[in-house]
């Protein structure tokens, strides 16, 4: 298996704004064809369930973004072939936070849907 080149520039931003720019994803339109299913209360931050499912034609690439991580771009994943655009994955955050799911399109839209995400106990040192 070879592993594709990271965007390095995103994963590594230090803000929301920084890490969406670096995605390619400057303003996202809201669609309800993309789900987000995170809990209103995560009692453990360092291990927060996440399920993304996109209903949008052509979804290539899915992305998590948590506002107020140190590093808010958690997760990328790009499906090739017809794959199905769905992921189910932990994510760590350190407090109460927004978190945003990402749907890119074939033609280079991208889409959002976002939910608050309260946490009880810190996972990133907390």
């Amino acid at each position: 298996v070879m592993a594709a080149e990271w965007n390095k520039a995103a994963f590594e931003a230090k803000d929301t704004s920084g890490a969406l720019k670096g995605i390619g994803a400057g303003s996202p339109a809201e669609s309800k064809d993309l789900t987000l299913q995170v809990p209103d209360i995560a009692e453990n931050g360092a291990v927060v369930p996440v399920e993304i499912v996109s209903n949008i034609p052509n979804t290539i690439s899915l992305a998590v973004v948590v506002d107020k991580n140190p590093f808010p771009l958690t997760t990328a994943f790009d499906f090739a072939n017809g794959a199905v655009p769905e992921m189910a994955l932990r994510v760590k955050m350190g407090q109460t936070s927004l978190v945003e799911a990402l749907a890119k399109t074939s033609d280079g839209k991208f889409y959002i849907a976002k939910k608050e995400v309260k946490v009880t106990v810190g996972g990133c040192g907390g």
